[in-house]
């Protein structure tokens, strides 16, 4: 399950890492939620590509979008069966630029949820790496010829850093296996199905957070924060309000 991420690396690094040629500039989001453009990868004429898309896959054959689900995660289990994704998964995979995503855990007595952060472990630098999720991706086109490009991030069952949290968890692509997911035409959909599986346990870290984040209005970077079980016992009878972001005049945005 992913309902809501962050991506705020830098356009250079994330450049860096997926080997686009398009130079895009962006702020910092640490509250991405469904619905809102969202960045992806994709192979055109062979090479990497930046491109921006709907969180929220819609089918090409849908003919009226307001009536159909948002589609913001698609099982792995059944991408190369179920109708909504399997056209996707043959021709049209991408990747999702990511630095970690939120996932809530029920509470015992309350009923309320516990919201978490999980992100890449940290390295030797302090910092933790930037990921990519495995994604599917389609062009809607409606009656009158207006085009909406769709996205959804694929998921599969949680790993043992997170089953106690959650049973699914988005899938992570390594590195060395963005080629072969993204490239449809040089591999069958049933040999990148082989890349969705749960990320090693090694690969992740967890902690707890302010329900703050519970509010797609709150984006700042403060949602992030690990927050102890004692601040946590009062921030749940009155949730802060981070600061929102201010959008400076001379930076361009995508978003």
């Amino acid at each position: 399950m992913c309902g809501r991420y962050v991506i705020f690396s830098t356009p250079e690094a994330i450049r860096a890492l997926f080997r686009y040629g398009e130079q895009p500039n962006f702020p910092p989001r640490y509250n991405v939620a469904p619905t809102q453009p969202i960045p992806i990868v994709r192979l055109v004429d062979g090479k990497p590509s930046f491109a921006l898309m709907r969180w929220g896959l819609l089918p090409a054959w849908v003919e009226e979008p307001k009536t159909f689900p948002l589609l913001i995660n698609a099982r792995g289990e059944s991408v190369l069966d179920k109708p909504a994704f399997r056209n996707a998964m043959r021709r049209r995979r991408c990747l999702i630029p990511t630095d970690g995503f939120y996932e809530w855990q029920a509470g015992a007595a309350s009923g309320s949820k516990q919201p978490y952060f999980v992100r890449a472990k940290r390295g030797e630098n302090g910092a933790a790496p930037l990921l990519a999720f495995a994604g599917l991706w389609e062009t809607w086109t409606g009656p009158n010829g207006e085009e909406l490009d769709t996205a959804a991030i694929v998921t599969t069952d949680a790993n043992c850093t997170l089953s106690a949290i959650h049973p699914r968890m988005p899938v992570f692509l390594a590195p060395e296996d963005f080629a072969r997911w993204l490239d449809c035409d040089a591999v069958p959909a049933e040999e990148a199905a082989a890349l969705l599986k749960p990320a090693d346990d090694a690969l992740l870290e967890v902690y707890p957070i302010s329900p703050a984040v519970n509010r797609v209005a709150n984006y700042a970077e403060a949602l992030i924060a690990l927050v102890s079980p004692a601040t946590m016992a009062e921030q749940t009878a009155a949730p802060p309000r981070p600061n929102k972001i201010k959008k400076s005049d001379d930076q361009p945005t995508l978003f």
